[in-house]
């Protein structure tokens, strides 16, 4: 009870500032929960379509392996899909390789969306709570300019006291959320580093039974 009221007094003295900040930290938080949901799904769901479609393809079952790919929506998926469907326009290996690149490049946006508004939303709690320090200050020297001189010591350091509770607050929710932003970005280039390494795995599959098909016909011929 004694630490739910030491925050509660710590917010109430805090001033108006309190409120700008708090609604900066919840804001954050809803989209750190929003982004981790959305990478913790792109990560299992590239990892199902990965196990499900390099058998596939390993075994040359190309026509399987992309309606699998067209089906199951991942960005994995997606890049197999790609590949496969310019490898019938184009058996040449720079242009598979050029079409899944593009590809790559369209995932990106999507595992990134929305994490680069955490490291704002950080810095906006800062500068709020140094405002509302400042704002603070203002109105407590104005205020001891007018009081007993007896009392002037006594009225300053506690206005400086609360004034302080804003930078504080700003830090507070500052931290965390940098944090988190920092541990999205690992976790954004970890599932980019994996699409990538299945695209070259993928593309490598591709050439080889291009190369066996070619050497199948001159054998024949």
């Amino acid at each position: 009870m004694n630490f739910y009221s030491s925050i509660v007094s710590f917010f109430q003295e805090g001033g108006a500032f309190m409120f700008p900040i708090a609604l900066v930290l919840m804001v954050g938080l809803a989209i750190a929960v929003e982004r981790w949901l959305f990478l913790k799904r792109a990560f299992h769901s590239n990892k199902h379509a990965y196990g499900e479609l390099l058998p596939l393809m390993n075994e040359n079952k190309f026509d399987e392996a992309e309606k699998v790919a067209q089906d199951n929506g991942s960005a994995i998926g997606r890049l197999v899909a790609v590949a496969l469907d310019t490898m019938r326009a184009s058996p040449r290996r720079d242009d598979i390789h050029a079409a899944m690149q593009e590809g790559v490049m369209e995932s990106i946006p999507r595992l990134s969306k929305r994490t680069n508004y955490l490291s704002i939303l950080a810095n906006v709690s800062t500068l709020l709570g140094l405002l509302g320090t400042i704002i603070g200050l203002i109105a407590a020297f104005t205020a001891v300019a007018n009081a007993d001189p007896a009392d002037k010591a006594t009225l300053l350091s506690q206005s400086i006291s609360v004034a302080m509770n804003t930078t504080a607050f700003g830090l507070i929710a500052a931290i965390p959320l940098l944090l988190i932003h920092s541990l999205l970005q690992n976790k954004t280039l970890e599932i980019v580093e994996s699409i990538e390494m299945a695209g070259v795995k993928a593309l490598n599959t591709i050439v080889r039974s291009n190369r066996r098909s070619v050497n199948t016909r001159e054998s024949d011929a």
